[in-house]
C-alpha cells in the first residue's frame, strides 16, 4: 500500500511540473520578434545616453547603504553571545541561526511596515 501511494504521489508531483512547461508560448512571427528587440536595444540605448551623473543616489552613507545587512548581522552576533552564555559552543550556534532569523525576519517583513523615517 505504501508503494502504490508513494508512486502515485510521484506521478502527481511530476504532472504539477508539466503543467507550467505546457503554458510557455511563442507569439509572433520571427520577424516581429527581431523587430521588438530591436526597438527595445534602440530604446535601452537612448535611456542610457540620458543618464547622467546625478541620477544615482551615491550621497548615502555607509550605515544607509547596508542597513539590512547590518541588522541581521547584529542580531546574528546578539544570537551567538546569548546562545553562548547559556549552552557554550552548541548554544552559540544554535543561538547565532535563531538571531538571524530573527533578525532576518524583522529586517524583510516587519521594518518596513512601520518604519518610514528610513525610505526613500
Amino acid at each position: 500500500m505504501k508503494k502504490i501511494f508513494g508512486l502515485i504521489m510521484s506521478i502527481a508531483l511530476l504532472a504539477g511540473a508539466v503543467v507550467p512547461a505546457g503554458a510557455q508560448t511563442r507569439r509572433g512571427t520571427y520577424a516581429q520578434r527581431v523587430a521588438q528587440q530591436r526597438a527595445y536595444e534602440q530604446r535601452r540605448a537612448y535611456e542610457q545616453q540620458r543618464r547622467v551623473y546625478y541620477d544615482r543616489r551615491d550621497d548615502r552613507s555607509f550605515v544607509e547603504e547596508h542597513r539590512d545587512k547590518l541588522t541581521v548581522a547584529g542580531g546574528t552576533a546578539a544570537g551567538a553571545a546569548v546562545g553562548a552564555l547559556v549552552g557554550g559552543t552548541k548554544g552559540a550556534i544554535i543561538g547565532a541561526l535563531v538571531g538571524a532569523g530573527g533578525s532576518a525576519i524583522y529586517t524583510y517583513k516587519l521594518r518596513d511596515k512601520t518604519d518610514d523615517r528610513w525610505r526613500r
